[in-house]
């Protein structure tokens, strides 16, 4: 039996994973993973910190052979890929935001307004949920808001 190593998020020994995870290989990859998933014994936290490092170890090995060496855009794609496929968020729309943004006026329009397809994607999502007829009675008063068409937040919807 092999012995593991106890772990907390404290020691931030995960901190050293992700500057790892941008070294690995097709041949280095096994081994990185094999560390990451006998070697501790992780707790709520890490064990993110490890499914994280590994993901990214996967990108950066990939990344490394002769098909490799995407661009900026396309890692964006691929983030989109990982996000959409590993929370089950395919069909719903998706929004990245960089708070950084706030420091410059051109992007005022980001932090007032909803795309029109997120609109209509509550609104059936709320339709939905609604029909179900789970949830708790604040949050089914605010789905049936949702679906008599008020825009929540004292957001508006971008045309």
């Amino acid at each position: 039996m092999t012995t593991r190593t106890p772990i907390t998020e404290e020691f931030g020994i995960h901190k050293e994973w992700f500057e790892q995870a941008k070294q690995q290989t097709l041949d280095t990859l096994p081994e990185f993973l094999r560390r990451l998933s006998q070697d501790y014994d992780h707790d709520y936290g890490t064990i993110c910190h490890a499914l994280g490092a590994a993901a990214l170890a996967a990108a950066w090995a990939m990344n490394a052979t002769e098909q490799g060496g995407i661009t900026g855009f396309q890692s964006g794609a691929v983030m989109w890929d990982f996000i959409q496929e590993w929370t089950h968020r395919k069909d719903a729309p998706l929004q990245l935001v960089d708070y950084n943004d706030l420091l410059y006026p051109q992007y005022d329009h980001k932090f007032k307004a909803i795309p029109a397809s997120a609109w209509k994607y509550a609104q059936e999502k709320a339709a939905e949920n609604l029909k179900e007829g789970r949830g708790y009675p604040n949050v089914i008063e605010h789905w049936q808001s949702i679906v008599d068409g008020v825009v929540p937040f004292g957001l508006t919807v971008e045309a």
